[in-house]
């Protein structure tokens, strides 16, 4: 299991302090690596390789908040995956310790050589580092992965440039990942990461009008992680490790003139149980329609019936 280890931010003497022994002297990758798709793959698969061959452990580095939550907030972007799930998909990969370290100001205003430095030769002194080839790093983005070459190579450091991984003609990456589920596209999405989208929130209370339907719904809370474009889909509803077939409604009922684009309702095929205040996690596996307003209750119980059919026909190859 790849184990998460926090870390204040590295320009604070007392970064060595919180340092466990035994993230010394791996093999280092820095990313942010939201959504953990098959480019990350890549690279973390060869930090792990090199790993092997040079002895130490195998680290992914990332820093929390985004930088550009501090440098450009309105800019930020929803993330894809929690900093768990993503650890808990790098353990399929191989990595040992997944470092999140702390953003600040003081750290954003290092330069390159600083940056380099503090992070992979004092603090974590590193045998090893694998980045893909567009990665930049210190204040202004002065650093590049030829810089990097270069530094490492004094220090007898190894460094590898992992090649960007790309899919049906676009380069792979978390802005191309988000724009797919703006658009709805939770298959292409999921090719991009090798699993579905997943989205986990608390169950709230709701109007209950999909139980006064029939429909009974499980509506989703808190959720920190992009919501996909309004409509319907096909998914799993996972509760205490066991998985059902669903059928998710996002955004709006313009039926009843209600909700907003971010509500997630989700009702799962042949449950009855109480959820409410229970964490659900739902795996979003392809799109089923957009949102309709109908003229009727009958026409959109109706439609309801169809949707659960055609999303249980979907879910039948995953």
């Amino acid at each position: 299991m790849t184990e998460i280890v926090s870390l204040p931010d590295i320009t604070d003497s007392a970064v060595d302090a919180a340092l466990p022994r035994a993230v010394r002297r791996g093999v280092l990758s820095i990313g942010n690596f939201d959504g953990v798709h098959l480019g990350h793959a890549r690279l973390l698969g060869q930090t792990r390789q090199l790993a092997d061959r040079l002895g130490g452990p195998a680290i992914a580095c990332l820093f929390d908040p985004h930088p550009i939550a501090i440098l450009r907030p309105e800019l930020a972007p929803k993330r894809l995956t929690s900093i768990d799930l993503r650890a808990r998909r790098m353990t399929e990969l191989g990595i040992d310790f997944l470092l999140v370290c702390q953003t600040s100001p003081a750290l954003l205003n290092l330069s390159a050589k600083a940056f380099f430095d503090a992070l992979v030769c004092d603090t974590l002194d590193c045998r090893g580092v694998v980045e893909g080839e567009n990665f930049c790093f210190g204040k202004d983005r002065q650093g590049d992965v030829d810089v990097l070459r270069r530094w490492c190579g004094e220090h007898g450091i190894q460094f590898r440039v992992a090649e960007m991984e790309s899919a049906d003609g676009a380069m792979i990456s978390s802005t191309r990942i988000r724009d797919l589920l703006a658009e709805g596209d939770v298959r292409g999405a999921a090719a991009m990461m090798a699993t579905p989208h997943l989205i986990r929130g608390r169950v709230g209370h709701g109007d209950r009008r999909g139980r006064t339907l029939g429909f009974p719904t499980a509506n989703l809370e808190q959720i920190d992680v992009v919501i996909p474009a309004a409509g319907v889909y096909a998914g799993y509803a996972s509760v205490d490790d066991t998985r059902h077939p669903a059928a998710i409604h996002i955004g709006e009922s313009p039926t009843f003139q209600s909700g907003d684009a971010t509500k997630v309702e989700v009702h799962l095929i042949g449950f009855d149980g109480d959820l409410y205040d229970r964490t659900l996690d739902v795996e979003l596996i392809d799109r089923v329609r957009g949102v309709v307003r109908f003229d009727s209750i009958d026409a959109l119980t109706d439609q309801l019936r169809n949707d659960i059919r055609f999303a249980q026909q979907l879910l039948v190859t995953h």
